[in-house]
């Protein structure tokens, strides 16, 4: 009658409440069940209901795998562990496993009861204890325990003795000190003939070479030769139904005895001559046409490859890989293209001789697969198969899918650059790879291309055709494009002339106006990128002096951007069109060919742009650029970085806070194309190095426009400084034609109003100006900052970045602490020397620290509205 009137009592069975679990269709039902349940069971407990202790705990071990709280049945648990009935601790020991952990302080109970069960004489009950020993053992059962479980190890039952073998393992890894105790079992249970005992043997032999030196050694005197003898047996042993899989005598024991040869004989070489000739036999015997085999082989390959093993086992294991490759099971193929990369560092040789095997890997539909041969292909490269490797990987960049192409088109160039024994066959595959895959192509790759180009100059005509012929036919691919279009601008004679032709060449014909549709063609493709529309513009202003009679035809074309909407666009049109119509007088010496870069110059920018990279990152978080690396053909492999880029792409200068002058080297080509596009208008980033205030004559960089009004950048002729542009000047100014001296002013008798450098919600910066009588260049600036806040700012910390040409001294601080409210100011004094006073202006990029209650706080920004003149 009770349980007709409440389903949910005590006396309630487990199928029952999972029937009502089951039938719930919301949470909020099976909350609301499992509620009733845990209220029922918690009534049984208060009552010291016996009867149905173990089926509440039953409910409550379900009721933990669905995720709610039942702490409240731990002390149920040590109750029936407590129980004289095998039930009644069966379920006891469960629960435990189950509801408590060894940080659980309600564990310290159980162990007087573990103690004796771990001598009772019911094998069950024995192997109840070392299950929940096993799980749940902390460091100090293990220490009170351990001598039951040793004494057990040497029981007559085969089931206790595996299952006090994992509870040494245990033991052994929560006190370590304990591993000396269970040596001796450890190898007397080797001796054993049924399977179970041995795999657990042969585990906790593994776990004692991993806690003691000492078992190690003792472990390689005395266990070798039942190791062998268990491979052995198993590897020659008839069919036996309860240890067969797939036609293989119980591979999990052929696995772990692998894997414990391997730990042994690490090291060893006598260990591992030992065991030479039994892997030998497992190599050669074991069936690979079954994936238990194939276990048992590359555990065994895995094996050899960790021991001091013979060269001849070695190639052996290698052979065994090869044979994986060609698996039709993608994960076996995989497994082994992963050991064959460590089989590298081992016998490299050996793995050559499946090359052509690893290249179809290459091929493969598996992404995974495809990207790991990749890298393992990249390792096989040498000198004397660099060439074959090549051509192969360049034939696949052709037909490989999109995603793919990434990755393989920086492999393929690594490999090009590294293993370059000439300058043509480097030439020839790079431009290969540019027609192929150059929107995949890094800056970098390009970059140290052009460097070679520039150098090799009975190379240059031949260049110059041949990236003609791949623009016309592959236009679309981006670094091609700006290669070509660079090469064309700089050796345009050479391509309508045909000059420097060589052997294996047939002659084009190429008129002056195919060239100027080939740079003009470029620029109508990539009307949205901004850096190859401005080394198309920079091309044809070049090819303006190489072919005169292109000159009008030039200028319409560039003109066309006088009203683009990029402003740098805009600008560069209108300056190469006035140097087209009003400068032919100094045109083509204006525009002659880039100097060509000297090899050891390259490589001492390249150092020291490394050094610049590592000062910048304290101030601007920059990121640390790779190592050069030397080509074989004499041209130094530029770093990815983004300092000292070959046409200065990506940056301009970093900047410094040092006193002594800035020489950052990475702005060889600058002065004749120098293209720094980054956007730095962005407020709270760090600004980019890119955007300097002036450009050099023909330098492509956003000019920042900040907390002052923008700049217009000047043309610097040999020769002749460059003159400041008052920047408030409205009007289109001719840069070449010089200013009037009323630009140039008088810095003694001058008084510079003070400014409001920097303002957020949280500070104020003011700047006053004060200079020395005779030294026009140099300014002493005294900072005063404000706190805006209610809350005082501590370790005030003001940090400043100029350009190269401006050296900076900043003093200490009046203090690191700013009162709150702006109740009192913090100053401190900068010292300016403007090495090209008159001609460029100052400009500073600031960095503010400090802490609000213990807080860090960043605030940065730039400083364009210095006073003119300074």
């Amino acid at each position: 009658m009770d349980l007709a009137i409440n389903p949910f009592s005590s006396g309630t069975r487990l199928r029952d409440m999972i029937r009502a679990i089951r039938a719930c269709k919301t949470a909020a039902e099976e909350r609301a069940v499992v509620r009733r349940e845990c209220a029922a069971i918690r009534a049984a407990i208060s009552e010291g209901d016996q009867d149905y202790r173990h089926r509440n705990m039953a409910k409550l071990m379900f009721i933990h795998m669905l995720g709610y709280p039942t702490h409240f049945g731990q002390m149920e648990c040590l109750k029936l562990i407590a129980a004289a009935g095998f039930p009644e601790k069966r379920i006891g020991y469960l629960g435990l496993m189950l509801l408590l952990d060894e940080r659980q302080e309600v564990l310290m109970l159980v162990t007087n009861s573990l103690k004796q069960d771990l001598n009772h004489s019911n094998q069950f009950i024995v192997g109840l204890a070392l299950c929940a020993l096993g799980n749940i053992c902390s460091a100090e059962m293990a220490r009170d325990l351990s001598p039951e479980v040793e004494r057990l190890l040497q029981s007559r039952e085969p089931n206790t003795k595996k299952k006090a073998a994992l509870c040494s393992i245990r033991i052994v890894r929560k006190v370590p000190d304990l591993a000396e105790n269970f040596m001796g079992s450890a190898v007397s249970l080797l001796k054993e003939k049924h399977h179970g005992v041995l795999i657990s043997a042969v585990q906790l032999c593994a776990e004692l070479c991993k806690a003691s030196k000492e078992a190690l050694e003792y472990l390689r005197k005395n266990c070798l030769d039942g190791l062998v003898r268990i491979l052995r047996d198993v590897s020659n042993s008839s069919y036996a139904p309860e240890y067969d899989i797939a036609g293989i005598t119980d591979p999990f024991l052929h696995i772990r005895v692998l894997k414990l040869m391997r730990i042994l004989g690490q090291g060893d070489a006598d260990c591992s001559e030992f065991v030479n000739d039994i892997l030998a036999q497992v190599a050669t015997k074991t069936e690979s046409n079954k994936n238990a085999g194939n276990a048992i082989l590359y555990e065994c390959v895995e094996t050899i490859m960790g021991i001091e093993a013979t060269s001849g086992l070695r190639v052996l294991a290698i052979n065994i890989l090869g044979r994986f490759l060609s698996n039709r099971d993608n994960n076996i193929r995989y497994v082994a293209l992963n050991m064959l990369m460590k089989a590298m560092e081992v016998d490299t040789q050996a793995v050559q001789r499946h090359r052509a095997t690893i290249l179809e890997c290459v091929k493969d539909a598996d992404v995974s697969i495809r990207k790991r041969a990749l890298e393992l292909v990249y390792l096989l490269v040498n000198d004397a198969n660099a060439k074959s490797l090549t051509k192969e990987l360049v034939d696949y960049l052709e037909v490989s899918d999109q995603d793919f192409k990434d990755d393989l088109t920086a492999k393929i160039c690594s490999i090009v650059e590294k293993f370059s024994q000439d300058k043509l066959w480097y030439l020839d595959q790079m431009f290969k790879v540019l027609s192929l895959a150059g929107n995949y192509v890094k800056d970098d790759v390009w970059h140290a291309l052009i460097v070679l180009i520039s150098n090799a100059s009975e190379l240059q005509g031949y260049s110059v055709r041949s990236l003609y012929k791949a623009l016309l036919a592959c236009g679309e691919q981006e670094s091609l494009v700006r290669v070509a279009v660079w090469c064309t601008g700089e050796y345009g004679e050479m391509l309508v002339n045909n000059v420097g032709m060589l052997d294996i060449e047939e002659p084009i014909t190429v008129t002056e106006s195919d060239a100027v549709d080939a740079v003009e063609v470029s620029l109508k493709r990539y009307s949205a990128d901004v850096t190859t529309r401005a080394m198309c513009l920079v091309s044809l202003l070049k090819l303006s002096s190489r072919f005169p009679p292109t000159s009008e035809r030039i200028k319409e074309i560039v003109a066309q951007n006088k009203g683009n909407t990029v402003l740098e666009l805009q600008q560069r049109s209108i300056e190469f069109n006035s140097i087209i119509q009003r400068h032919q007088s100094i045109k083509s010496s204006l525009l002659e060919r880039m100097p060509v870069i000297d090899e050891a110059s390259y490589l001492a920018k390249r150092a020291a742009s490394t050094q610049a990279t590592i000062s910048s990152d304290k101030l601007a978080a920059a990121a640390t650029p790779g190592s050069s690396l030397k080509l074989p053909n004499g041209v130094a492999k530029p770093p990815p970085a983004p300092l000292a880029d070959l046409l200065d792409l990506s940056s301009d200068d970093a900047p410094a806070t040092t006193s002594a002058p800035t020489t950052a080297p990475n702005d060889f080509l600058q002065d004749l194309l120098g293209i720094g596009l980054t956007d730095s208008s962005t407020a709270g980033g760090a600004p980019s190095a890119s955007t300097d205030i002036l450009m050099d004559l023909l330098s492509i960089g956003s000019s920042p426009v900040q907390n002052g009004p923008p700049t217009v950048s000047n043309f610097s002729l040999p020769g002749q400084a460059e003159t400041k542009v008052a920047p408030v000047t409205p009007q289109v100014v001719d840069l070449l034609d010089g200013l009037s001296s009323s630009t140039s002013l008088s810095d003694e008798n001058t008084a510079y109003p003070p400014i409001t450098a920097f303002q957020s919600a949280a500070l104020k910066i003011t700047f006053n100006f004060k200079k020395q009588s005779g030294k026009p260049q140099e300014t002493t600036i005294h900072a005063s900052f404000t706190n805006l806040t209610s809350n005082t700012f501590t370790d005030f910390i003001f940090q400043a970045a100029v350009p190269k040409f401006i050296q900076l001294r900043l003093d200490p601080a009046s203090s690191n602490t700013l009162p709150a409210s702006g109740n009192d100011s913090v100053t401190q004094s900068l010292s300016v020397t403007n090495n090209q006073h008159g001609q460029k202006p100052l400009a500073m990029r600031i960095r503010i620290t400090y802490k609000v209650n213990g807080e860090d706080r960043l605030e940065q920004g730039q400083i364009n509205n210095f006073p003119a003149g300074l």
